[in-house]
């Protein structure tokens, strides 16, 4: 079963967990204009005094838009970013716009926030993805989405796949290319699961216990691929 995400008071244990994401790490925001529509932009965190304010880089402008015009004083902001521990875990918090800052760099100053959920990247925690990427199975390379992603597995769609029915139970590497900051992740594991599909194949991977850091690797760029 999966476990809850866990509340964390400020005042006793939320600047020791927030000291985890370290500064320059990636995380993703989500932003709500006052008509409702949502949107989520990949960032970068610079860091925070402690029950004060939390700095955070703003957004790429080109990838902005016209939400550029909603970062201002007063907006709500959620926060995401992935740490590292034994299995790694993902910090998220809400927050509102102190004010935004020009120099040295566009700066959004955000309030610092009163609670943190933190979600252990356990087995049973899946992150819906769409990533792209190439699965060898029997010396073959075969294009393949990724559609879903934990610390243990992955899900993986492949088109035109047909001849993979009778592939469950094989050893596999997933290969995605270009991440960024860590260029191709590879991963090694055993297909479960397989099932046909009208459009090709569908199939569960279970990753080696040896690759965790590239998992975690994987699922940091998966967590700010969709901000985008």
């Amino acid at each position: 079963m999966a476990e809850k995400a866990s509340k964390i008071e400020t005042a006793t244990r939320l600047s020791r967990n927030l000291a985890l994401l370290n500064a320059g790490s990636n995380i993703t925001i989500d932003i709500a204009t006052p008509a409702g529509q949502k949107n989520k932009f990949r960032t970068t965190f610079i860091g925070y005094l402690p029950k004060q304010y939390v700095l955070v880089q703003f957004p790429d402008s080109s990838k902005l838009g016209n939400f550029s015009q909603y970062i201002k004083q007063g907006t709500a902001v959620t926060v995401r970013g992935l740490i590292e521990g034994h299995e790694g875990a993902i910090v998220a918090f809400v927050s509102v716009v102190k004010q935004t800052l020009q120099l040295p760099s566009r700066i959004m100053v955000l309030d610092f926030p009163h609670t943190v959920s933190l979600h252990q990247l356990r087995s049973a925690i899946r992150i819906d993805t769409n990533i792209i990427g190439k699965v060898k199975i029997d010396d073959l390379y075969w294009n393949t989405t990724i559609t879903d992603l934990s610390i243990s597995g992955c899900h993986l769609d492949v088109a035109n796949g047909e001849k993979l029915v009778l592939a469950e139970d094989k050893d596999v590497e997933i290969v995605v290319e270009g991440v960024e900051g860590t260029g191709n992740i590879k991963l090694i594991g055993r297909i479960c699961n397989l099932k046909q599909l009208s459009s090709g194949v569908s199939f569960g991977v279970k990753f080696n216990s040896n690759c965790k850091e590239q998992v975690v690797d994987l699922l940091n760029y998966a967590l700010t691929e969709s901000a985008e």
